[in-house]
């Protein structure tokens, strides 16, 4: 049944809609991610800036990064090359490059709608983009109980399946004790809430995305001589034209759009609502921000991964294994068995921070539909319930139901972006207007967006002329 679900899903839908979408936004924003490149990095000038209780920018980032960055990365790249061959990392990354258009649009709307809780903070994502955007409450409702499922349940299980076969094939620790042991860690830790969820995420991404890019690069750096081949190889096996895969172009493309969104998010609706709770002057200055976490995803930390393993020859074309347990064979084939130890640390910080990062999405989606406590008390128990339960399933089984769910939830998602897409282009038109007035931090003025249903208390009134050219409201009235 899963199986079938995929299929429909899968190759019918969701790889035009993933390509398509992404195209047709890149086009028509006039290749924003691209021409905003460079600012993703300089604007980080003010991504600290924030309010006493708000998150800031790049914290938002951050938080965002440590959801992306997981067993997608390791798992996640393995499983594309062992049933997509190595062109599987070429849609990958075409995935990536037109999902950064994709994932700038969903977040930048996000922030628009975002709403201000009582307590000061922010809430916001596809499902309030969807009421108050569109009108739509109850399909609201249906993208919040996909996030959930998808994130609080599905990936979870995912990740917590990834660490146990790592730790089993690392140490030999069984694979019941590991999932014991995190279903405790996380029951500890999911009572503390975003901020400090916000707070361990500073410290730990970086500190683990550079730790295993070192290893990735001393790995691809003893290989130096064979990466123009292996790219080859990447490049010709992604249309059919390396003969140990040929006729497998349709597996790479799948496996390629599958893992590609697992991985990096691009268009599923969950880094929305991290951008949301970000405190920022435009909304577009976060959409720009988070654009460059599928980047640093997909481009820089999938693409290590791939590398390590093709230029490790231990891959060969029809093998079977567990999909980070090929990793770790990689790394010790280069530097040793103590590789298998570095990749099964990195996989825990990893997946530490994604976990809780799934619980938070899958809290804040039920918070959209309720605010009772008991709801919540059962969502905790059978988020740590599942979490065991992956830890103990196979491959195919985990990476199916995640599967399924994912691709329900980037269905709805994407439908929403694009009937809002003009709203965005309105956004983005605005900020452009201001920068090419010389506004170094633009601002945006809920005036001039008086026609839509934003949150006063999310975005209060401003010195229009203090901060705004004279004419920039004329660019976005053009955008309607």
């Amino acid at each position: 049944m899963l199986d079938l679900l995929n299929d429909l899903i899968w190759s019918k839908v969701l790889i035009v809609m993933l390509i398509g979408l992404g195209l047709l936004f890149t086009i028509r924003s006039g290749f924003v991610q691209f021409r905003y490149f460079g600012s993703m990095f300089s604007i980080f000038a003010h991504a600290f800036e924030r309010q006493p209780g708000q998150l800031s920018s790049f914290q938002a980032l951050m938080l965002s990064v440590a959801g992306r960055v997981g067993a997608g990365n390791i798992a996640g790249v393995s499983v594309a090359i062992m049933l997509g061959g190595p062109g599987a990392i070429f849609w990958m990354w075409i995935v990536a490059l037109v999902g950064m258009a994709t994932s700038y649009f969903e977040c930048s709307l996000a922030q628009l709608y975002k709403r201000r809780e009582p307590d000061g903070t922010y809430r916001g994502g596809p499902a309030f983009y969807i009421q108050h955007g569109l009108g739509q409450r109850w399909l609201g409702i249906v993208v919040s109980i996909l996030l959930l499922v998808t994130f609080g349940f599905g990936f979870n299980a995912v990740q917590s399946f990834t660490v146990a076969s790592s730790l089993h094939d690392t140490f030999g620790v069984p694979t019941l004790a590991s999932g014991v042991l995190l279903t405790a860690v996380i029951g500890m830790i999911i009572f503390g809430g975003i901020r400090r969820i916000a707070k361990w995420a500073d410290v730990l991404v970086p500190v683990m995305a550079f730790s295993y890019l070192a290893m990735a690069l001393f790995v691809i750096g003893s290989n130096f001589g064979a990466i123009p081949d292996t790219l080859a190889l990447i490049v010709k096996s992604a249309f059919g034209l390396e003969p140990a895969f040929a006729g497998g172009i349709g597996a790479a493309i799948l496996m390629g759009v599958k893992r590609g969104l697992f991985s990096n998010e691009a268009g599923l609706g969950s880094a929305p609502n991290v951008a949301a709770v970000a405190e920022v002057k435009h909304p577009v200055a976060q959409g720009i921000v988070q654009s460059l976490s599928v980047f640093i995803d997909t481009i820089i930390l999938c693409s290590c991964t791939a590398l390590i393993i093709l230029l490790s020859g231990v891959y060969q074309p029809g093998m079977e294994q567990a999909g980070v347990v090929l990793t770790q064979s990689a790394v010790a084939s280069v530097v040793g068995e103590w590789g298998r130890v570095f990749v099964t640390i990195a996989l825990l910080l990893f997946v530490f921070t994604t976990l809780i990062y799934n619980y938070y999405l899958g809290e804040n989606a039920l918070g959209f539909f309720t605010e009772k406590r008991s709801p919540v008390m059962v969502y905790r128990v059978l988020v740590v319930g599942l979490v065991l339960w992956g830890s103990v399933q196979d491959l195919g089984t985990v990476f199916a139901f995640a599967d399924v769910t994912m691709g329900l939830l980037a269905i709805a998602n994407l439908v929403a972006v694009t009937l809002l897409f003009k709203v965005g282009l309105r956004l983005m038109r605005d900020y452009d207007s201001q920068i090419r007035a010389g506004i170094e931090q633009p601002v945006l003025d809920p005036q001039q967006y008086a026609d839509l249903d934003l949150d006063p208390a999310a975005w209060p009134a401003v010195d229009a002329a203090a901060s705004r050219p004279t004419n920039a409201s004329a660019a976005p009235a053009r955008a309607c």
